[in-house]
């Protein structure tokens, strides 16, 4: 498997979820066990001798590589959720998306003071949802070793609100 072949296999919805936004549907690639695989094992080595304690990811997407990944890098795997979805006690994050406003919690135990985690989503627009996440793992004194990406819209310049990062992802959209 070939990042090209990765990329072809996105499929573009127009104006999903509302006007104007190209949403890119990663069902195709969740479909076939070999691209999943090639996904999981590149952000893995990427990843691989950062001492990762934790991977963190972002519902619900963000989920199906983050655990898939905790479980290849013998870390645990936390959840960040939407309000009202976890039933413990949780730290809020609020953030902005392409179109509207979100947020996110996570438990206050999920994190522990210098815990390496890294931080797992399907994809980086505007940096909102990432900043968010990022705020939450340092605001339980966690240290974010790196964060990994299926894809990217570098159009919308989401990397710029995580300066210092380590920021790896694999399909590029320019």
């Amino acid at each position: 498997m070939k990042l090209k072949e990765l990329k072809s296999m996105v499929r573009e919805i127009p104006d999903f979820p509302k006007p104007g936004i190209n949403f890119k549907d990663i069902t195709p690639i969740l479909q076939n066990p070999e691209a999943f695989k090639y996904i999981i094992n590149k952000l893995a080595r990427k990843f691989k001798g950062k001492d990762i304690t934790i991977v963190a990811s972002a519902e619900s997407r963000g989920f199906i590589f983050g655990a898939a990944l905790a479980y290849k890098l013998k870390a645990g795997f936390v959840p960040f959720r939407k309000p009202g979805k976890l039933p413990y006690k949780t730290l809020r994050e609020e953030y902005k998306l392409e179109y509207g406003t979100d947020a996110f919690e996570i438990h206050v135990d999920g994190i522990k003071k210098g815990d390496n985690v890294l931080i797992v989503d399907d994809i980086l627009a505007t940096g909102g949802t990432m900043r968010a996440a990022v705020n939450l793992v340092e605001k339980l004194e966690g240290k974010v070793a790196g964060i990994g990406l299926l894809s990217e819209l570098e159009f919308l310049k989401g990397r710029e609100k995580l300066n210092g990062y380590d920021i790896y992802s694999l399909i590029k959209y320019k």
